[in-house]
């Protein structure tokens, strides 16, 4: 709460997500997570932007998801941009997914490389294009991993199990 206090971008994101999954002690409150995302959205905090980015996909206003999608996207956040892509798809803007996917991909987006294996089975992106987004992919990947990762990553996975 000191974090909060003194507008920590991320600390206010985490209280955001705690109010919206009803964790830590805390009433699960919507309107309080969004409030909280959207003061740490304010102060630049692009994982509170795709948090609203979703929210908004969930009922209110796709044009406002697509507004928060594109600042966490040009923030680096790749599943934002992956979501982009998505909206994209869903308007009939096949050209503009593809860059989104790939972009997306390149910077180690699994769902975005997955989403641009079914385009390319459907013939909406090349061969060279698959190619070429399927190795920075895989550097991406390979330049993410380490022990420490895979360790952090084992306990998570356990962690899911019990709940």
């Amino acid at each position: 709460m000191k974090w909060v206090e003194v507008n920590d971008a991320g600390a206010i994101y985490v209280l955001g997500s705690y109010y919206f999954q009803g964790k830590e002690g805390l009433k699960h409150d919507q309107e309080k997570a969004k409030e909280l995302w959207t003061r740490a959205a304010a102060l630049g905090s692009s994982v509170a932007h795709f948090a609203l980015g979703l929210y908004s996909c969930e009922g209110w206003d796709s044009k406002e998801s697509k507004f928060h999608y594109e600042v966490a996207a040009m923030a680096g956040h790749e599943n934002a941009r992956c979501n982009l892509g998505t909206m994209e798809a869903q308007s009939g803007n096949m050209g503009q997914a593809v860059k989104h996917w790939t972009i997306s991909a390149s910077a180690g987006d699994y769902n975005a490389m997955q989403c641009l294996l079914i385009a390319f089975s459907q013939g909406l992106t090349s061969r060279a294009t698959i190619d070429a987004t399927l190795t920075a992919y895989n550097t991406s990947c390979a330049e993410m991993r380490s022990e420490e990762r895979d360790s952090a990553i084992r306990v998570l996975v356990a962690m899911v199990r019990l709940e």
